[in-house]
């Protein structure tokens, strides 16, 4: 299953998603100086699971992470035709950003 998640049009932001049935909160950065968006999960006090992920096209984000305890089983993903993912694309729908889950990684990533 791919469920897609929206992007503010904000350089920084926390929004509330539920993932594999739990709830967590997500927080997108844009870095102006390094023209790059990061990410992060965080339980529902805002305590951190990952931080600071470079949001990379056509990768699965989170493999170096998914042995962490708290971390959803799935990963997440950009899906683009883009090299590269700037400041406006996930606004101008020239990206997505999306969790798939654990059942869906081989049929997605």
């Amino acid at each position: 299953m791919k469920l897609e998640i929206s992007v503010p049009n904000l350089n920084d932001s926390f929004s509330k998603v539920v993932l594999e049935g739990v709830q967590y909160q997500i927080r997108f950065t844009w870095n102006n100086y390094a023209q790059r968006w990061s990410f992060g999960l965080y339980d529902m006090q805002k305590n951190p699971i990952a931080e600071f992920i470079r949001i990379v096209p056509n990768f699965p984000l989170t493999v170096q992470v998914m042995m962490y305890n708290k971390m959803p089983f799935g990963t997440f993903g950009v899906y683009t035709d883009l090299h590269y993912v700037g400041r406006n694309d996930f606004i101008n729908g020239k990206a997505v950003f999306a969790y798939i889950s654990a059942s869906g990684v081989d049929d997605n990533v």
